[in-house]
């Protein structure tokens, strides 16, 4: 399931060129997979609470076209779930006329705040705590 957040680009999130700032770019795909986790009813405290927290391990962003002050897009978030430790979410900034601004990839991870370490288990866990688990294709 694709599941995606309306955006505005703000004037500060703008760089000395007038487009928007790369590290801002990443902010924007973080907002839209916590919106994504709330939706599936993964709230922040709940993941505490049962002392997991999903981490970045890795990024990639591609550019493909400037998102500037006052544009409307939306950011997608689709997990993408493998048979070990991590999984993937593939992210796209989409502008109001269709086209593409970036593309983000992550590699996820479900750590153990106890333990430390990452979950086995991870779409076991995330399946267990969710209160909407098909959003998330479990």
């Amino acid at each position: 399931m694709t599941f995606s957040v309306p955006v505005t680009v703000r004037g500060y999130e703008l760089d000395v060129q007038g487009h928007v700032n790369q590290a801002v770019y990443l902010q924007y795909a973080e907002h839209a997979r916590w919106e994504f986790l709330l939706a599936a009813g993964l709230q922040a405290d709940k993941l505490a609470a049962a002392r997991v927290g999903p981490v970045v391990l890795e990024s990639t962003i591609k550019y493909r076209r400037e998102l500037r002050g006052g544009d409307e897009f939306r950011v997608t978030c689709a997990f993408e779930w493998g048979s070990g430790k991590t999984y993937r979410i593939r992210q796209e900034m989409i502008r109001t006329d269709g086209s593409l601004s970036a593309e983000v990839s992550v590699v996820g991870g479900l750590l153990d705040l106890d333990a430390r370490r990452l979950v086995a288990d991870p779409p076991g866990r995330f399946r267990e705590l969710a209160t909407n688990p098909d959003m998330l294709g479990l």
